[in-house]
């Protein structure tokens, strides 16, 4: 690669990237959350994608990739720091994630007509994620230093490895009108 080539990571829910050099690693999220690690002397960092705060017991939830919830997003972090020899506190961590994708519904408190606890645990499934996320990461030693989490609509995260820069681009959340024109 050329000095200004650079290489590009595109995670999906539950992948994970952890890496140095020219890297570039972005995600697109909704209620999901991404962290962001960096550490600014070694100039290396991974951004996680998860989608729910914990493995469930359901078959499929047994199978899915650790990657899919916010423990196993930081079992993965952790392991690549016992690889590189470094410590929470050296890293510069960042959170992202946790918008309700539906704002009518959330204002209502429901996401249909026919409102159960089902649709309230979904609803709250941002919130939880985001909170799952902070509690990992201050448990196992991490400070936050910035985090840009809940409100509406999705957000665009590209995190540049080499610089530690991240850059980040909301959008906006459905309506529920939207969803039923769309069905």
């Amino acid at each position: 690669m050329s000095e200004q080539a650079h290489k590009d990571v595109v995670l999906q829910i539950g992948d994970f990237h952890f890496g140095g050099g020219r890297t570039r690693i972005r995600t697109l999220l909704g209620s999901c959350i991404s962290i962001v690690m960096w550490h600014p002397r070694m100039k290396i960092g991974g951004m996680c994608h998860y989608l729910l705060p914990r493995r469930g017991t359901t078959e499929v939830a047994l199978v899915a990739s650790e990657g899919n919830y916010a423990e196993g997003a930081m079992q993965l972090f952790l392991r690549e720091l016992r690889r590189t020899r470094t410590r929470p506190e050296e890293y510069v961590v960042k959170l992202f994630g946790g918008g309700s994708m539906f704002k009518e519904a959330r204002e209502r408190g429901d996401a249909f007509a026919d409102h159960t606890e089902s649709t309230t645990a979904a609803l709250n499934v941002a919130e939880q994620n985001v909170n799952a996320g902070r509690e990992l990461l201050a448990v196992n030693g991490f400070t936050i230093a910035a985090e840009q989490v809940g409100g509406y609509g999705s957000r665009l995260l590209i995190f540049e490895v080499w610089s530690g820069d991240v850059w980040l681009r909301r959008g906006n959340a459905l309506a529920t009108n939207d969803v039923g024109a769309a069905a």
